[in-house]
């Protein structure tokens, strides 16, 4: 009697499953050092763009350098995240992590001491190649960190607050930085943080990778370089200059190569072999909307940063602290949605949250619209409020959907899909909204004639060019330049608002849409 009963009570605990570790003392600490590779990224982004002014008058770049200074970072990084994410489940996440910590911080003083605008555009293109090994690597030594699913999706919250922290340090010490030293400083705070990674992450940090990865995928590679960086590229040129014979040729190797690339990624999937990417990934629309919803959430940071910045320096004329120090609770409430929507997931579903931190964000475009009033500094800082409140609010959500729709073996690969997606949104954000703002302001400047051609073409460029030219000519003249570069620029910050407003109120639509039935 006693033998069927001990065995329908083996077979009870056989059958319950069995639930995941939860992390203790040693994971958090771990999150501790995978928040400052996170940290950092947004810091160089920040910093950047409060450092264009200082740039743009000691390197005298032109309007396209000047998109370039910025955008050739997110570009090198977005076309080599999935080739690097990929490589950290292959040969170590801690490893691959450790060595993008090490060249990021050597190449950050290449970047500080550059003598002129096309080496620092070297530098910054260098800068992405070491960071595409940081971003999908710590997302994915996150997922072995923290297998429990409600310890994840905190631990992904305050991982996503990295961003909104270092986007509020950035400008900050940034500010600081360009008030008592030369624009070359705002890299060196690169170093230290690196310095201090690379001797926590040897020992907080467990080493994990794939258990059989195979051989690499050196054709994959190749085409998946082939696919992203000549992408990106098209778009940003299409946004800047409009239709030209180099972007329609970059486009087309581009699709031909992205073609190419999953029908390889298939037929290595049918012979038992491992792609560089398990494209059957994108089979889930939870996936798919997750990775368009971080793509559309940094396609509006990175634009608002791109014109905020200049506004308050070269247009209400605030110092760079100052003007850190406006954009300061927009950075802060980023980071306090995060942890909120950590909660807010287990009470609503992804279809109401994401969607609602879209339109929240572009309720905060809409209120830029109106900066040019006399309360400029003050909506731009409402403003910064509700975009952040809408990013912190969608990201954690995201994040955290991406990273349980792959499998555990395949967390860098799921990572780098949702960091390649921030990339191409920096890029989107900075080539499309910054395009938009550079047209309305190069048709609405008037540059006074009796300058000379290389100050006029400079001051008809850029609003930092105009600053420097009229500091340069002085006088009524100087004055009238600076009045009528701040009015097409205000001009333009409206347009591009509203543009900014459309896009996030549009993939909200798609969002909701397309995940109405989960």
């Amino acid at each position: 009697m006693s033998t069927p009963t001990r065995s329908r009570a083996e077979a009870t605990v056989a059958a319950t499953p069995t639930l995941p570790p939860r992390a203790g003392r040693r994971e958090w600490l771990g999150l501790a050092v995978l928040f400052l590779p996170t940290m950092l990224v947004a810091i160089d982004n920040t910093v950047l763009g409060f450092a264009l002014p200082a740039i743009s008058e000691a390197l005298s770049p032109t309007a396209t350098q000047v998109l370039w200074l910025v955008d050739v970072y997110p570009l090198v990084l977005a076309g080599l995240l999935v080739t690097m994410g990929t490589l950290g489940d292959r040969v170590g996440r801690r490893r691959t992590l450790l060595v993008g910590v090490a060249g990021f911080g050597a190449v950050s003083l290449l970047a500080a001491f550059a003598t002129d605008a096309t080496h620092l555009i070297a530098a910054r293109a260098l800068m992405g190649f070491f960071g595409a090994m940081l971003m999908p690597a710590t997302l994915a030594l996150l997922r072995t960190l923290f297998q429990d699913r409600s310890q994840r999706r905190l631990a992904v919250a305050v991982w996503a607050t990295g961003f909104a922290a270092g986007a509020a340090l950035g400008p900050i010490v940034g500010g600081l930085l360009l008030q008592h030293f030369w624009w070359g400083a705002v890299f060196l705070v690169n170093v230290p943080v690196m310095l201090v990674l690379l001797v926590l992450g040897r020992g907080l940090l467990t080493e994990s990778r794939m258990p059989a990865p195979g051989r690499l995928d050196v054709a994959g590679v190749a085409l998946s370089l082939l696919t992203m960086v000549p992408g990106v590229f098209a778009v940003k040129t299409v946004a800047h200059d409009g239709l030209t014979a180099a972007a329609g040729l970059a486009l087309l190797v581009a699709v031909v190569a992205g073609v190419l690339f999953v029908r390889r990624a298939r037929a290595r999937l049918a012979a038992g072999e491992q792609p560089l990417l398990d494209v059957t990934l994108f089979s889930s629309p939870v996936l798919r909307l997750s990775a368009l919803a971080n793509m559309t959430t940094m396609f509006a940071l990175t634009g608002l940063l791109f014109f905020a910045a200049q506004f308050l320096v070269l247009v209400s004329g605030l110092a760079p602290m100052a003007a850190g120090l406006v954009l300061l609770p927009g950075f802060a409430v980023t980071m306090l949605a995060g942890l909120v929507a950590a909660r807010l997931g287990r009470l609503f579903p992804l279809r109401v949250l994401v969607p609602v931190g879209l339109l929240t964000s572009a309720a905060g475009f809409l209120l830029t619209t109106a900066v040019g009033g006399d309360h400029a500094v003050a909506l731009l800082a409402a403003a910064n409020v509700l975009v952040g409140a809408g990013i912190g609010l969608s990201e954690t959500i995201t994040n955290d959907a991406i990273l349980a729709a792959a499998p555990a073996d395949r967390a860098g690969a799921a990572s780098a899909v949702s960091e390649t997606a921030y990339e191409l949104g920096a890029v989107l954000g900075t080539a499309v909204l910054g395009s938009v703002l550079s047209a309305v302001y190069r048709v609405g400047v008037d540059v006074p004639t009796g300058i000379g051609p290389v100050y006029a073409r400079a001051a008809h460029e850029t609003l930092g060019g105009a600053a420097a030219t009229a500091a340069r000519v002085g006088g009524g003249t100087g004055a009238a330049l600076m009045e009528s570069a701040r009015a097409a620029f205000v001009s333009g910050v409206g347009v591009t608002s509203l543009v900014g407003a459309g896009v996030l109120a549009l993939v909200a639509v798609v969002v909701a849409a397309g995940l109405r039935r989960r």
